[in-house]
């Protein structure tokens, strides 16, 4: 049968399709194929022009020189030479480190799921994606191609296992205890439904069967059961950077992939492959799998050889297009993500896009922006002529090399005969014809000398192809004689082209970013409620789903291993300003900081977390030290306090001494001593008067009594009153 297009198969058996939704306007293959139609204009102009640069880049095809009988064919390979400066300086930024993410919380409430995604992220590049692969086939293929796309995906593979599980019997709760104990559990699981794992298994029964029925039981253990249950075996996030000359954009977008309205991508797969996704895939009996072959569809690049096929209809490979986009499918007016996906003219898939973001998901990184193009151009666009003159230049000369007759020898006729030129070449000595001088005689061919404006030629398209790309070379390379050959001048050319390479390094790390929003958003929605991540190589965290969601903001730490070495050396300066003496915890930012800048993140983790101990000599010395200190001060106090009792004694004593000096003078002293007197003469009559009156009652008595003191004191009181002396003082 002949094929008269390339989507054109061999008629496979007729098997109904059916269809695979229920939307009112479900697009069908003939809707889908004309975007593709209305996209592939402009997609092979762009693809004609990365064939260009390819060719230029591997020179091949139109950038080959043609073969001249007797000229030299060669052709210098300018642009890869630039290219493979170029890649390892744009990976080293991405790999030089574990953590290529940094993820900030865009508000206070995201605080904590911006630690948790932070730590998920980085774990699932490290572990979970082959991120050396992955970061060297997107720095190559921006670099060649001038465009990467990545596509991104989630990879959820299950089987099926037998498990034995207990078995367990409901029954009413009859006491008051059972009732409190279902109370607690279920409120635990109502304030957090993960809580549900931390109880015991009777209990997790008895809240199943109530959140299925709605019937308060309890439960007991009734033997074991064997049950078919899926075993997650992979769950994670996938990126690809895909073929670009299998990527169809919406032409319409004008630069920006967030507005593009659909993108078509065309991939290999085959029907063992689809059969393993039966919710995603379906009506895989009506593809003609014999006739859609790679070979027969010419719009998709494939780098399988054309000679080779599987014969077994598991594994034949077959082109898959696949569409992503917005479609008014409810006949409302209103865009609706979907993706669809056909094989020849069979539709084995149509829902709504299952990203949680609803965006498309590819992320497309230009390497040299073109102005409202979602494409970019590469090195090769800029050098393709210089790479041109260089090799005529390289091929005239190698020419003019080649065509010399070097370190042949030519004799004149009759300056030797044969047994002396035998002798000659057997390194004897021979004789020569004397008319005929051997210097005029004997002629050694050599290399003609290169002339020096073929030279100087080759030096400055060298030369200008590293003032185009900004790429130095091993040798020599970028100076600053533009800006005058002094130390300045050179630091400015530098410094010109470590900002050209941090350009380019800051459109890839805006890729990655989107990556990694993306990345975020499928983990939130795909990953499994509860993930164990390795941080370090003794640390392990538990991460859980519902933690991931919040508003983020993602930042990639890249930077340039020039870059790096000027900032260690910065802060290098500034520890050595500080000096020795300086606290250790500012001391141990900076040096952590400076091994991070070197890549030696566990060492910049180890200084963070040392805590210097002190000498115990030095520890000793310094208590003798304050001891003494204290004695000192001590000493000093007591001799202070010394001093002021003494100065207050002296004080106290000079006090006495005016007061005594004041009596004296006013006679105060003389009237008290009068006083005194006069008081002590008083009672000395008053006893006199008392024992007067007493002795007589002792004599009739004849014994001992008691003193007559109402008697005594009444007679006090009359010798006061006569005197004029007041109640109570001495008359």
């Amino acid at each position: 049968m002949k094929i008269d297009s390339p989507n054109q198969v061999l008629a496979a058996p007729q098997v109904p399709v059916k269809k695979l939704t229920k939307w009112a306007k479900e697009p069908t293959i003939a809707d889908l194929r004309g975007d593709f139609d209305a996209a592939k204009p402009s997609h092979d102009a762009q693809v004609t022009r990365i064939n260009a640069w390819l060719d230029q880049l591997h020179v091949t095809g139109s950038a080959k020189p043609k073969k001249i009988k007797g000229r030299s064919a060669v052709q210098p390979k300018l642009i890869r030479r630039q290219t493979e400066w170029r890649y390892s300086a744009l990976t080293e930024p991405f790999l030089g480190s574990d953590k290529l993410y940094q993820v900030k919380p865009a508000n206070a409430d995201s605080t904590q799921a911006a630690v948790q995604n932070e730590t998920v992220l980085n774990w699932q590049f490290r572990t979970k994606l082959n991120r050396v692969n992955f970061i060297d086939n997107l720095v190559r293929c921006t670099v060649d191609e001038g465009t990467s796309v990545v596509r991104l995906g989630w990879k959820r593979v299950t089987k099926k296992v037998k498990q034995q599980v207990p078995r367990f019997v409901h029954y009413e709760i009859e006491t008051q205890p059972q009732m409190l104990a279902f109370q607690q559990a279920l409120s635990l699981v109502q304030e957090d439904s993960n809580n549900l794992g931390s109880l015991p298994p009777e209990m997790q029964s008895a809240i199943s069967h109530y959140q299925e029925t709605g019937q308060t039981t309890y439960a007991q253990r009734d033997g074991v059961e064997t049950v078919t249950n899926d075993m997650l075996v992979e769950n994670r996030p996938t990126a690809e950077v895909i073929e670009i000359r299998n990527f169809y954009l919406d032409p319409s977008c004008n630069g920006d992939t967030d507005k593009a309205l659909f993108c078509i991508y065309s991939f290999e797969t085959n029907k063992a492959e689809m059969q393993k996704e039966p919710e995603r895939y379906r009506n895989l009996d009506a593809v003609n799998w014999e006739g859609a072959t790679v070979q027969t569809d010419t719009e998709h690049s494939t780098n399988t050889p054309s000679d080779f096929q599987f014969r077994d209809a598991a594994r034949k490979k077959v082109v898959a297009y696949e569409y992503w986009g917005f479609y008014d499918v409810n006949g409302t007016g209103e865009l609706v993500p979907i993706v669809a996906t056909w094989i020849a003219d069979t539709m084995v898939r149509m829902e709504l896009n299952p990203f949680p973001d609803q965006k498309i998901p590819f992320v497309v990184i230009p390497y040299m922006p073109i102005k409202r193009s979602a494409y970019g151009e590469p090195d090769a666009e800029l050098l393709e002529d210089n790479q041109k003159i260089l090799g005529a230049t390289i091929r005239g000369m190698i020419d003019l090399m080649g065509r010399s007759a070097n370190g042949q020898q030519g004799f004149a006729k009759g300056m030797l005969d044969p047994r002396n030129r035998r002798r000659y070449e057997n390194g004897e000595d021979y004789e020569f014809n004397p008319n005929m001088p051997i210097a005029q005689g004997l002629i050694e061919h050599k290399y003609p000398e290169i002339p020096q404006s073929a030279l100087t030629m080759v030096q400055f398209m060298n030369q200008d192809a590293e003032a185009l790309t900004g790429v130095k070379s091993f040798s020599g390379g970028i100076s600053g004689q533009a800006y005058g050959d002094v130390a300045k001048g050179i630091q400015t050319a530098l410094d010109a082209a470590s900002k050209r390479e941090m350009a380019i390094l800051r459109r890839l790390a805006k890729g990655m970013s989107q990556i990694g929003d993306k990345i975020i958003a499928m983990n939130g929605a795909f990953m499994s409620e509860e993930e164990t991540i390795r941080v370090t190589a003794d640390e392990f965290v538990q991460v859980r789903r519902d933690e991931l969601i919040g508003n983020f903001d993602l930042i990639v730490d890249i930077s340039t291993a020039e870059v790096d070495n000027q900032q260690s050396q910065d802060l290098a300066f500034m520890l050595q300003t500080l000096g020795p003496k300086a606290d250790w915890s500012f001391t141990a930012m900076i040096l952590s900081e400076i091994a991070r800048l070197k890549r030696m993140p566990e060492l910049a983790k180890k200084i963070l977390a040392f805590k210097p101990q002190p000498d115990p000599m030095q520890q000793q010395l310094l208590q003798m030290q304050i001891e003494k200190e204290k004695s000192e001060i001590d000493k000093n106090n007591a001799q202070a306090e010394l001093y002021r009792a003494q100065a207050k004694a002296a004080s106290a004593m000079g006090d006495k001494t005016n007061l005594d000096f004041v009596e004296q003078e006013t006679g105060t002293k003389h009237a008290r001593e009068m006083e005194k007197q006069a008081a002590q003469a008083e009672a000395n009559q008053n006893l006199k008067v008392t024992d007067a009156l007493l002795k007589p009652r002792k004599q009739a008595n004849g014994a001992e009594s008691k003193p007559d003191i109402q008697a005594a004191v009444g007679y006090n009181q009359f010798s006061k009153a006569q005197s004029g002396a007041p109640a109570g003082q001495p008359a």
